[in-house]
């Protein structure tokens, strides 16, 4: 008989990806699903669902079932992944039926927030399904050594929350989550704009601006772009020039928050780990981690070497596939 898939998703609030241990990254898409209101079906899902944002005829609804990391609309993440698993399969030809699954939940999630991720994986007919914390999966994927007695310090800037970590031995030693990611970056942006120009703009055109001319709190030489949006006054289009001086005035707020959370996870750090984290530094990952200048600006600030994951926007997902191997370890480390 066929042994059964084994799969690791990362369900993020932006982007899902899915890992299969044969063949790597089989899916990235958006984590967004277009309904139809009327016949009460989904229309598309991922990257098509994204091109719809912001542009869909009123009874078509592109919603992102999770918010925050973690699910918002259960009946819409579950139809989601079927969909999803379903483009899966068709493109890898790897069977989906009864898969092993690996998921990820942010650590700051509650059991119900977790038992509706497990329910959600399991009314797809996965066979077993293992949850994992977000920063040990985002360690793994990382290529840290996560079982050995060494401070891992892993910062994970995601679409809906950010997570600091520090780990050890297979487990979490303290860890802090904050509701500030690549979302509320965006809308910053979109606030900003509002106020200085009067310029409604999209969450699209807000994310493009945030990876175009986003800066973290570092000195750079000014760029500039120029950005579509609706005029408030006239109700008309207009075309403004925004400069990156002023996103990353407009980003500050976010970017403290989050500094202020690694410090206050640093700070609780055993002072025996304290010593391994001046050695080994700190390591970034997550989409929002891509931020122009967002290494440089954290090493400057905490005085302790900062790198990149080396693939900062798969590392969750590499590590809940990863993860299969040593889930049983982590689970004993974990109870």
């Amino acid at each position: 008989m066929l042994a059964n898939a084994e799969i690791g998703i990362d369900l993020g609030t932006a982007n899902i990806l899915i890992y299969s241990k044969s063949k790597g990254i089989l899916l990235n898409e958006p984590s967004v699903v277009a309904y139809n209101t009327e016949t009460k079906s989904v229309v598309a899902v991922g990257k098509e669902a994204k091109e719809m944002v912001g542009k869909t005829p009123r009874n078509i609804i592109p919603v992102r079932p999770l918010r925050d990391g973690v699910i918002a609309d259960y009946d819409m993440t579950a139809q989601m992944l079927k969909e999803l698993l379903k483009k899966v399969s068709k493109k890898s030809g790897i069977s989906m039926r009864k898969p092993t699954v690996v998921i990820c939940t942010p650590s700051g999630s509650t059991s119900v927030e977790r038992r509706a991720i497990h329910n959600a994986v399991k009314s797809y007919g996965a066979k077993n399904v293992h949850l994992i914390e977000e920063p040990i999966a985002a360690a793994i994927g990382a290529d840290l050594p996560v079982d050995e007695p060494i401070a891992n310090v892993i910062v994970d800037v995601g679409g809906g929350t950010s997570e600091v970590a520090i780990i050890s031995f297979g487990g979490v030693v303290s860890c802090k989550s904050i509701r500030t990611g690549g979302d509320v970056m965006d809308e910053e942006i979109i606030q900003y704009v509002r106020k200085a120009y009067n310029v409604l703009i999209g969450e699209r055109t807000a994310e493009l601006i945030k990876m175009e001319i986003g800066y973290a709190l570092i000195d750079h030489p000014e760029v500039t772009m120029e950005v579509r949006g609706r005029d408030m006054v006239t109700g008309l289009p207009k075309t403004i020039t925004l400069s990156s001086t002023e996103i990353q005035s407009a980003l500050k707020e976010s970017l403290e928050q989050l500094l202020e959370t690694i410090r206050a996870t640093l700070e609780e750090c055993p002072p025996e780990l304290s010593g391994d984290i001046v050695d080994h530094g700190v390591i970034l990952t997550g989409g929002g981690s891509m931020l122009n200048g967002m290494q440089d600006w954290l090493a400057s600030e905490i005085s302790v070497p900062v790198h990149m994951a080396p693939s900062p926007l798969e590392s969750v997902a590499i590590g809940t596939g990863r993860s299969l191997k040593m889930i049983q370890k982590l689970q004993k480390a974990s109870k």
